[in-house]
């Protein structure tokens, strides 16, 4: 039987060109095909950089951006398109407009899902709440308390979302804000620990409302010579999460990393830098006999 860490590395390295036949490689004939994109930590760049910038030279840029997706959903019938945070911040787009323009353009590309990042405080949660009645996608946060905030009912824990035979629970985490963000900024907002929270909410995915994919949009970090809490921690913890999308340390993961969790169970983490020069792509194959996720990632150039 197939399972996700053989078929990894069986298909570790193959481009989306390659991978002429997904069904035939998992020997099955009713397997089903879910495609995940995803972007963090995109700053408000709206343009792409510059064609003489030294390190991204005409890279990024939302209409790029917007043309690979829409070139991937015409490809893939079964799509998830997600953000891990910072999407507000670093450029004179969010200066002058608050955020809207940010939340606007995601809209027209269609996300579904987005967490809440340290740098979406920076102008304040009271920017922040007027900016996310703009959003047409969910905004997930399971560990920022906003209920004495401007952000009440803005938010929610997690959500579930059915493609085909995928019942995919998709939660949001974000890092601890004091000592990181101002508190006239984040006003109100409490904060609950998130590894505590990632185990009670990936547990009640998994077994009350029997998802077979549990994602989790995390704006904690990779990792760090501390003992702060990050991706790989999390990872370790938290057997149930499937997939941890993240941002906040603008790391550029090439391929995935996958972690062993203390029962045995794989998780894989995925991150794609920063401001938007790069679109993570996961898909997850189905097999109805096991029922079990098969999951090969891929990042594409902007």
């Amino acid at each position: 039987m197939t399972n996700r860490r053989s078929f990894i590395k069986k298909i570790a390295g193959i481009s989306a060109a390659s991978l002429i036949n997904p069904v035939e490689l998992l020997a099955s004939n009713d397997t089903e095909h879910l495609c995940i994109m995803h972007t963090n930590d995109v700053h408000s760049h709206i343009e792409p950089f510059p064609n003489n910038h030294k390190r991204y030279p005409g890279m990024g840029g939302v209409a790029k951006r917007a043309k690979l997706i829409n070139k991937i959903r015409t490809e893939v019938s079964q799509t998830l398109l997600l953000d891990a945070g910072d999407m507000f911040q670093g450029t004179p787009y969010f200066n002058y407009f608050g955020g809207e323009i940010e939340f606007k353009l995601m809209n027209a590309m269609k996300y579904d899902a987005a967490t809440i990042g340290n740098h979406d405080f920076d102008n304040g949660v009271d920017g922040l709440a007027r900016q996310a009645k703009n959003a047409e996608f969910k905004l997930l946060s399971a560990n920022y308390n906003f209920e004495h905030t401007p952000m009440k009912g803005l938010t929610q824990p997690y959500h579930i979302f059915t493609k085909g035979k995928f019942t995919v629970g998709v939660f949001g985490l974000g890092v601890e804000l004091k000592g990181l963000v101002d508190p006239k900024m984040y006003g109100n907002t409490a904060y609950e620990p998130a590894v505590k929270t990632a185990k009670k909410v990936s547990n009640y995915l998994r077994h009350e409302k029997e998802c077979n994919l549990i994602i989790c949009l995390s704006h904690l970090g990779l990792k760090y010579e501390t003992n702060q809490v990050s991706d790989m921690v999390l990872a370790e913890h938290c057997s149930e999460i499937d997939i941890i999308l993240g941002g906040h340390t603008h790391d550029f993961i090439e391929s995935p990393i996958e972690i062993e969790s203390k029962n045995g169970q794989n998780t894989y983490i995925s991150q794609v830098g920063w401001a938007g020069i790069k679109l993570g792509r996961i898909d997850v194959y189905l097999n109805s006999v096991t029922n079990k996720p098969l999951i090969k990632t891929e990042i594409q150039d902007i």
